[in-house]
Formats: C-alpha cells, sequence, structure tokens
C-alpha cells in the first residue's frame, strides 16, 4: 500500500558530502514522524536522525553537526545531508515513515530497501 523508495547513496572519499533522498508513494493519507536508520555489517540497526511532521528533529549523537535531516510534507519526502563524512559512517541507510494510511486510522511503520553508503579513500 505504501512504497518508500531511497537513493542518493554511493562510494565517497572521507570528509566528502552525499545527500539522501527517500520517496513515499501509495495511499498515503498523512505521514508522521519520518527517519533515517543505519546498518553496518555485524551491528545492529541504529537510529541517525529522525523529524516530526511539524519539523521538530533529533539526531545520533556520533552524526550531530555534521548531519541535517529535512523534509517536503507536500512530496511526502525526507532527505539526510551528510557532510564531513568518516569511514564509521559506512553502511546501509534506511529511511521510515510512520503513515497513516488512507481509509485507516491506524498509523503503520513502513522502511524502504536502504541505500549502500561507503566512505572510503
Amino acid at each position: 500500500q505504501v512504497q518508500l523508495v531511497e537513493s542518493g547513496g554511493g562510494l565517497v572519499q572521507p570528509g566528502g558530502s552525499l545527500r539522501l533522498s527517500c520517496a513515499a508513494s501509495g495511499s498515503i493519507f498523512s505521514i508522521n514522524a519520518m527517519g533515517w536508520y543505519r546498518q553496518a555489517p555485524g551491528k545492529e540497526r541504529e537510529l541517525v536522525a529522525a523529524i516530526t511532521s511539524g519539523g521538530n528533529t533529533n539526531y545520533a549523537i556520533s552524526v550531530k553537526g555534521r548531519f541535517t535531516i529535512s523534509r517536503d510534507n507536500a512530496k511526502n519526502t525526507v532527505y539526510l545531508q551528510m557532510n564531513s563524512l568518516k569511514p564509521e559512517d559506512t553502511a546501509v541507510y534506511y529511511c521510515d515513515a510512520h503513515t497513516v494510511v488512507a481509509g485507516s486510522i491506524n498509523e503503520y511503520d513502513y522502511w524502504g530497501q536502504g541505500t549502500q553508503v561507503t566512505v572510503s579513500s
């Protein structure tokens, strides 16, 4: 019913920048919180950043000051601007959206398929 498609991952040198995008489509009535998570090999998935429908944000300590999350509610899209990237930022990045589906009163958590970010020289 709802699909999330991420884009913008890739290979970047340490100190470089990338911008991830995640567009939600389908039978959407409204989207509440949206977020970015990441999972490195051998590690658990962790929250990177989240944003409410009103624009309130929170970040993992490890990315604060380097990453910026934003969203375009009209496009049902969330972004993650990543600056000053470090090798330890290497991971698969996933977006999620807490979505109320059209015709429903319940909120469901939908996930994207993930996009690889590799920071290496």
